[in-house]
């Protein structure tokens, strides 16, 4: 079977059709600088959902509690630029009060 023929390859990400899907090898990978910037919104959203009571509880907590643990994860990250560990500790004490709130108001 030719790599052409094979039913799993991605014809999107082959290399001979468009060289620019793979990166360098030498690239410098960037942090995504737009990441705070979604969590940021998720979490405008999830409280906008939680003051309106459009959301049920556990979903609520689910996603405030899926939110916490993803910006714990960068916080704790060692090789995470200060301004970035800054702006995500911010957003990370903006989803404990969502939760404080889902849990007060609303169990």
């Amino acid at each position: 079977m030719t790599p052409e023929d094979d039913p799993t390859r991605d014809p999107m990400r082959d290399p001979a059709r468009d060289p620019r899907q793979l990166p360098e090898a030498d690239a410098e990978v960037q942090p995504d600088s737009a990441g705070a910037e979604h969590l940021g919104d998720a979490l405008a959203h999830l409280s906008t959902a939680v003051e309106e009571n459009s959301i049920a509880v556990g979903a609520a907590k689910g996603l405030v509690y899926s939110i916490i643990e993803t910006l714990g994860t960068l916080v704790g990250d060692p090789d995470l630029p200060e301004h970035a560990r800054s702006g995500y500790e911010g957003l990370l004490e903006t989803a404990r009060e969502i939760r404080a709130r889902i849990e007060g108001d609303r169990s």
